[in-house]
């Protein structure tokens, strides 16, 4: 963890790489919708629209997904996990791309 002067806020690395990094523009609050459709539609709108990605789309709407869904660890009320998770799985059907199997 990093610290701007002694005494302020911590600077956390993934509030900093969601902030400035090559990152998508995404609707706030996206995360918490109840839709997984919604989640996905979002994610894929901000993905084509953004001139600040380096990946495909496709990828770069994952990984912002993914990258939520890791930061927010056993912190993540386990519904809301459960609907990000669908989202995963909405996100592959607008791409034309397969489910994954769940185990």
């Amino acid at each position: 963890m990093k610290r701007k002067k002694s005494g302020a806020s911590p600077v956390l690395w993934s509030q900093q790489v969601t902030e400035t990094g090559n990152a998508l523009d995404l609707e706030p609050g996206v995360f918490t919708f109840d839709d997984p459709c919604r989640i996905a539609e979002s994610l894929r709108h901000s993905a084509e629209e953004s001139t600040r990605r380096k990946a495909a789309p496709f990828r770069s709407a994952m990984s912002m997904l993914v990258f939520y869904i890791n930061r927010a660890g056993n912190q993540l009320d386990p519904e809301q996990r459960a609907r990000l998770e669908q989202a995963k799985d909405e996100l592959r059907a607008l791409y034309g791309r397969p489910r994954k199997r769940r185990h």
